[in-house]
């Protein structure tokens, strides 16, 4: 039960864009076609969890036995640029269209400060586990909802996008700031959830 809260907190409740304001950079550069946003939610998802389980092990196998905790950040961004890499080599090879598509945001994931965030909350046990040991398994669960919920909170925003080049708005509100504006009220929609967490 606590594992199926974990996983709705993380995806609905505290949603890491809408509720928590990190990744917000990818949130708006990817959203203007749901196929890219599609795309980078999957690239999110496979480095967020890679990203997760291997700054853990290094956390706890080397960081901390070593008392070298303050070099965290740094460590951390290194294994996360060097996973990015991988992604772009096997994206590259495996799905050349996608690879073209996300052109200059896949290196964004490097910068994402969503993957960072949860590689810091998780390696230093902090995340809401819902009552269960922070344990790498309860990390991996948290970070995979994470992901999902990034994915979704991209995907819904690349939709209303989508749906905004047809309608017709004013010309002071074109581009950026409906952008902004549909973001806030999304975030609004979101916000409904915290109740269900307050139940829970």
């Amino acid at each position: 039960m606590e594992y199926i809260l974990i996983i709705i907190s993380a995806i609905f409740v505290n949603n890491v864009v809408l509720s928590q304001f990190l990744g917000i950079c990818p949130f708006l550069g990817v959203s203007k076609k749901v196929e890219t946003a599609l795309g980078m939610g999957a690239a999110v998802t496979f480095v967020l969890t890679l990203a997760t389980i291997v700054t853990y092990l290094l956390q706890v196998y080397v960081l901390v036995p070593f008392k070298v905790e303050y070099l965290q950040t740094i460590s951390f961004i290194l294994v996360i640029a060097a996973l990015v890499q991988m992604v772009e080599i096997i994206l590259k090879k495996v799905s050349p269209s996608l690879y073209q598509a996300l052109g200059v945001f896949l290196p964004l994931i490097t910068t994402n400060c969503c993957i960072l965030g949860v590689a810091i909350l998780v390696g230093n046990g902090t995340f809401d586990a819902k009552g269960l040991e922070p344990t790498l398994l309860v990390g991996v669960v948290y970070a995979i909802a994470t992901a999902i919920g990034f994915a979704l909170a991209l995907v819904i925003f690349a939709g209303i996008r989508e749906h905004l080049e047809l309608m017709d708005v004013p010309e002071s509100l074109k581009g950026t700031p409906i952008a902004l504006i549909s973001a806030g009220i999304l975030a609004l929609a979101f916000l409904g959830f915290a109740g269900i967490g307050a139940v829970a």
